[in-house]
């Protein structure tokens, strides 16, 4: 015989709430109308796990079992099969104990539905809207407000989603009494029980409809255009998600209304390249500027500035503009705008200008060259 503590997957000195816990999750995942593919083996599982909650949960039988490894104590083990259970002659699980509860709970009476008698007509939440929002570079980087069109279900305001006329032309399910569903019974492994599954009638709806809503025609629901303000942090990044609670598709019978689910898609600056919070810029200067140094202009998000060269700048230089980069979400802080200028040299000299440039060349010591200097050094020791 199985140890029961081990068939639910619980210690000895396991609460009632524990083992109560513990049945239900295995009754739902050994139950034969969740094991379509091995019902046989599914009823086998089930069967057991059914005993050993029978035992465990009443605490005679249990402490029967801890003492002398039987339920009906030191006499032996009784007849009753399921270690005592006596299937009902009602239907339903009529004398097995608080079994019918559990059940109603994990399958609505085995019907293979969660919901009880009374409550099927239940608030469905709407489904989410997924869709993309188009930013500017400086609208990504400063936020902005932003107007899109989105199509959605929204509740028929005519009939307030109840699919009828006026909100009114319909009246309550006679053969469900409203609840949208009915009890039915269902021969089982375990003899006759009773299920709770939708009503035919009303096809779990709970009501009739004696005149459909001309605006949704008896869909309670219509598709509709709307225009939705968007406001836009600032800092946001390509790729990432701009949520809008209940802006997407309206919930039923009081659900949640879904929400906006908006991708964010930012165009490229002709200029300027987003690093994280950084921004970088590449700038050409030419060699003399380079060599004497100067100004150059450059653009940032705030505009064009004014960057100071020094003189004897190398090409590949990195210039750091603290704070001129982009802000951080939903902080007060900002990156840095990072300037690194490449050297450019003139595609032709005229005769006068390489005079100028081989008297420069000679006036300038070669031991200023520290790159070129170990460069040379190196190669006569090869």
């Amino acid at each position: 015989m199985a140890d029961y503590y081990d068939v639910l997957g619980v210690s000895k000195n396991a609460t009632q709430d524990e083992i109560k816990s513990a049945y239900r999750k295995k009754a739902k995942q050994y139950h034969p109308d969740l094991n379509k593919d091995d019902p046989q083996g599914a009823a086998e599982k089930f069967k057991e796990v059914n005993e050993a909650y029978s035992v465990l949960s009443d605490e005679t039988k249990r402490k029967n079992y801890d003492t002398y490894g039987s339920a009906d104590g030191p006499t032996g083990f009784g007849g009753g099969g399921f270690g005592g259970f006596k299937q009902g002659s009602q239907g339903g699980f009529g004398g097995f104990g608080g079994f019918s509860d559990i059940f109603s709970d994990l399958f609505g009476g085995f019907g293979g539905a969660s919901a009880k008698a009374g409550s099927y007509s239940q608030a469905v939440d709407g489904s989410d809207i997924n869709s993309t929002i188009n930013l500017t570079f400086n609208e990504a980087c400063f936020g902005c407000v932003k107007e899109i069109k989105v199509n959605r279900e929204e509740t028929c305001e005519h009939c307030k989603g109840t699919g009828a006329k006026n909100g009114t032309e319909y009246k309550t399910c006679t053969e469900c009494g409203g609840s949208g569903r009915v009890q039915y019974k269902q021969n089982t492994i375990f003899g006759q029980m009773t299920s709770i599954g939708v009503c035919k009638t009303c096809n779990g709806k709970g009501k009739i409809i004696k005149e459909k809503c001309s605006y949704c025609n008896g869909k309670g629901i219509n598709k509709l255009s709307r225009t939705i303000k968007v406001t836009v942090p600032a800092g946001i990044d390509e790729g990432q998600i701009l949520t809008l609670r209940g802006e997407g598709n309206s919930g039923i019978n009081g659900g949640y209304d879904g929400d906006l689910m908006l991708k964010v898609k930012v165009d490229k600056h002709p200029m300027l390249e987003r690093d994280g919070y950084d921004v970088k810029l590449e700038v050409p200067i030419p060699f003399t500027t380079s060599i004497l140094g100067g100004k150059i202009v450059i653009p940032s998000l705030e505009g064009k500035l004014e960057l100071t060269i020094p003189e004897l700048t190398q090409t590949g230089t990195t210039f750091k503009l603290k704070g001129k980069g982009i802000p951080v979400l939903r902080k007060s802080t900002r990156g840095d705008l990072l300037v690194t200028v490449k050297v450019e040299f003139p595609k032709n000299l005229d005769r006068k200008t390489k005079e100028a440039v081989k008297t420069l060349d000679a006036s300038v010591d070669q031991a200023q060259y520290d790159k070129y200097k170990k460069y040379v050094d190196k190669l006569k020791n090869l």
